[in-house]
């Protein structure tokens, strides 16, 4: 059976612009003919998507497969870190989890890891035309080279050629170029067969010469000079960098939406639908910061670590800010994780995400929690409870709610069952639904709830659009042709 070509993207640094240039990559080969796959080989992320085989990936991927135009599978991210407090990363192996790793039992663990990995890659080539890999973090870190499945050591096992990414926009980008090739491991080296230069700003001429010394100084042919991508903050981002780069406030926006960015915060692409709203000015806040006074509705997210994130909300002082934001007539919502915190209590009783503990919630909502193994990974629909609002979204969450308070649900799933609770006088809630601000129907619900008026994005369109806008950025800007000349079936060495 003949197998795909296949392309590895590579970079100098972390959120040097990888994941979104293989989505655009996607995008474009799909609009030339041809059936295309996307695939992580190890990601580490707390933002993720539920697939339709029953697992799930993390959310670079899925948006890859959207831009690919098929539905995501685990197999497209067969190793997903999710780090914790305490107790390192849960480690999820084709869509799984299957334990928790501190950093260094981790290491002794990767090799074990690349069958799976192999596996999954070798599925995915047998369904396409082209698979196109992305690593993880640098392709510089020699110091995790041995049993390496994230970069050239997956490169290596696959028999797959590499093109390297730098980002020009942090600075330095010929010397981040020039040396990742003097680090590397001369065999790794040659696996490279050429760069592309990220987040351009200003006249290409003026870096022409720059181009020729990184190719002088290291035998690699220049594939594109890309100039940033303005829109690229209308698609979900994965890492939660993104999160410290705050959007200017919004001129003229009616209502101001608060989101809790605690340290282990998760699925935070919940809320790209509400950033992109004219009439939300959307603040995602770090511990340290003030919930502001003019807040509409303070959103408490999912967490990877609630009882850890709820000690961190504590500590920052948003307890305090609740209770005043409460005295002021704002609204609530918690969903996920954040939902069990505003409960009684949150019982760990087998130490699911860290030491095992019992802790009291705030106490906005009448349910307790108790975290099981058992992890629900599912898509769902439905309706909100009191006005009959349609929704679509997802559960991924340890751990049941249960108590009087959930006689007032916020949501019905469409087989009948009720999801989450709602405080007595309506201005609190939660549930374990992600994904309801992508739903135009549920966006509008809340916007109008806390005065914002009707949604005026159309999500899903625009998401699409906005990778077609993106394919045809990098077709003007990367040679397409020479990428896919370079791609070739893999040659398996493990």
């Amino acid at each position: 059976m003949s197998l795909a070509r296949a392309l590895m993207v590579q970079g100098t640094g972390s959120d040097v612009g990888k994941s979104l240039v293989v989505a655009g990559l996607c995008r474009a080969y799909l609009k030339r003919g041809l059936s295309v796959r996307p695939f992580k080989p190890q990601n580490m992320s707390n933002n993720a998507a539920v697939t339709a085989d029953g697992g799930e990936i993390g959310r670079a991927q899925a948006l890859q497969a959207r831009a690919a135009g098929v539905a995501p599978s685990v197999h497209m991210n067969p190793v997903l870190l999710k780090p914790q407090s305490d107790i390192g990363s849960q480690v999820v192996v084709q869509g799984q989890v299957v334990g928790n790793a501190r950093a260094d039992e981790y290491q002794f663990l990767k090799p074990q890891l690349l069958p799976a990995v192999l596996d999954s890659f070798g599925r995915l080539c047998a369904q396409a035309d082209i698979v196109l890999v992305e690593g993880a973090g640098a392709a510089s870190e020699v110091n995790l080279r041995q049993g390496d499945i994230a970069n050239m050591g997956f490169a290596r096992a696959a028999g797959i050629p590499v093109v390297l990414i730098g980002d020009i926009d942090r600075g330095g980008v010929i010397a981040s170029l020039v040396g990742t090739k003097a680090v590397l491991a001369p065999d790794d080296a040659r696996l490279i067969e050429g760069f592309i230069v990220n987040k351009f700003r200003g006249d290409p001429a003026l870096f022409a010469a720059g181009l020729a010394r990184i190719t002088e100084l290291t035998g690699w042919r220049a594939l594109g000079l890309v100039p940033v991508f303005a829109d690229a903050r209308r698609l979900p981002a994965e890492d939660a960098l993104a999160l410290d780069k705050p959007d200017a406030s919004k001129t003229g926006a009616k209502a101001r939406v608060v989101v809790l960015a605690y340290p282990r915060v998760s699925n935070f692409d919940d809320f790209d639908p509400l950033r992109l709203e004219p009439n939300v000015d959307l603040v995602f806040l770090r511990p340290g910061s003030p919930i502001p006074a003019d807040a509409a509705i303070v959103i408490l997210p999912g967490s990877k670590a609630t009882i850890a994130d709820l000690a961190a909300v504590r500590a920052a002082g948003w307890d305090i800010d609740l209770q005043a934001h409460m005295r002021r007539g704002g609204q609530v919502l918690g969903i996920c994780g954040g939902y069990q915190m505003l409960g009684k209590t949150i019982s760990d009783p087998n130490g699911i995400e860290g030491a095992p503990a019992t802790v009291p919630g705030l106490g906005y909502l009448n349910v307790e929690t108790t975290m099981f193994a058992e992890k629900a990974l599912f898509e769902v629909d439905g309706e909100s409870a009191d006005g009959g609002v349609p929704f679509t979204g997802y559960e991924m969450h340890v751990g049941e709610s249960v108590g009087a308070g959930t006689a007032r649900p916020l949501l019905r799933i469409a087989e009948g069952r009720p999801d989450g609770a709602v405080s007595a006088d309506g201005r609190v809630s939660g549930c374990y639904v992600h994904g309801l601000f992508g739903d135009d129907r549920q966006r509008s619900y809340w916007m109008n709830r806390i005065g914002a008026g009707e949604a005026i994005v159309r999500y899903e369109d625009d998401v699409d659009a906005t990778l077609d806008t993106l394919a045809e950025h990098l077709g003007r800007h990367v040679n397409c042709d020479a990428l896919l000349a370079i791609a070739r079936e893999p040659q398996f060495r493990h």
